[in-house]
């Protein structure tokens, strides 16, 4: 019989974390895998020691970075790969991967390396970013879930105060999307294929995140939309991803961002699809 692992993060208060790794326990069940549900502390990553009782695979949940690869130099199927997850994790490492294979998305400029006891601010940088992004534009640090950390700037005061505040962080300026203020669309795709989708839109936010106060509904996918969000997903390498799409001009799809561990409880209540089947199915295709 296959086993699996499905990790989480133990250190995160919110039930939400849990419900996702509960809900891959049970497709996995379903389908006759032996599971074991771990926080992320329940593995000891002991370099002088291998794996005991290594499972068939894991579907990691988390963004412990060193703990995935840790349990991939194991000789584990890892699930999203770590790398995935590292490039996903950073936003700024993300759009450099989504530049590289031409994937529409917002006029991006990744911030500089600016160390928390310095300053560049009058060396002329910040006002070539103003005269190329224009106001109101997007300040987004790298790390960062569920539409936070993400700033709507529209001011330079705004700008200044937090490109001070934002010293010493991975972030990235860009242009701010006006025609998708407060909507947005999920796709989850699994192995390169369109599971499930939902329409997102906020009255009180520029973010569309239900997190954030957002509301969803059932969507009928254009053929863009189809293929940037496949297209998407194929440039970060993600076997599994949640694709967050914007509306440009003439509505235009453009990418927001890749999501390699995205939370599909909310995507199942609105289509009744459990992106967790198709996850499970795709993994026991591969290991077959």
């Amino acid at each position: 019989m296959l086993s699996c692992w499905i990790i989480y993060n133990g250190s995160l208060t919110s039930d939400k974390f849990k419900d996702q790794a509960e809900l891959l326990q049970g497709a996995a069940e379903q389908a006759g895998v032996q599971v074991e549900l771990k926080r992320n502390y329940d593995v000891l990553i002991d370099l002088a020691n291998t794996v005991e009782y290594r499972p068939s695979f894991v579907v990691f949940l988390d963004k412990d970075i060193l703990l995935a690869q840790y349990l991939k130099n194991a000789g584990i199927a890892v699930f999203n790969d770590p790398d995935v997850i590292e490039t996903c994790d950073n936003k700024a490492k993300q759009y450099l991967q989504l530049a590289v294979s031409g994937v529409p998305m917002p006029e991006t400029i990744i911030a500089p390396k600016v160390y928390p006891a310095f300053t560049i601010r009058d060396s002329g940088y910040y006002e070539r970013v103003l005269q190329r992004l224009g106001l109101p534009m997007i300040i987004k640090e790298g790390h960062g879930s569920f539409g936070m950390k993400v700033y709507l700037i529209e001011t330079e005061q705004q700008f200044y105060d937090k490109t001070d505040e934002l010293r010493g962080v991975d972030y990235v300026f860009q242009k701010f999307i006006a025609t998708s203020r407060g909507r947005d669309i999920r796709v989850n795709i699994v192995g390169g294929d369109i599971v499930a989708a939902m329409y997102r839109h906020s009255e009180t936010d520029f973010r569309a995140n239900i997190t954030n106060g957002g509301v969803a509904s059932k969507v009928e996918l254009t053929d863009a939309q189809r293929a940037l969000a496949i297209r998407a997903a194929e440039a970060v390498g993600a076997e599994f991803a949640g694709v967050d799409l914007l509306f440009g001009e003439n509505e235009e799809p453009l990418v927001c961002e890749v999501n390699a561990a995205a939370h599909i409880r909310n995507i199942y209540n609105i289509t009744g699809v459990n992106v967790a089947d198709a996850m499970i199915a795709y993994i026991l295709r591969r290991l077959a």
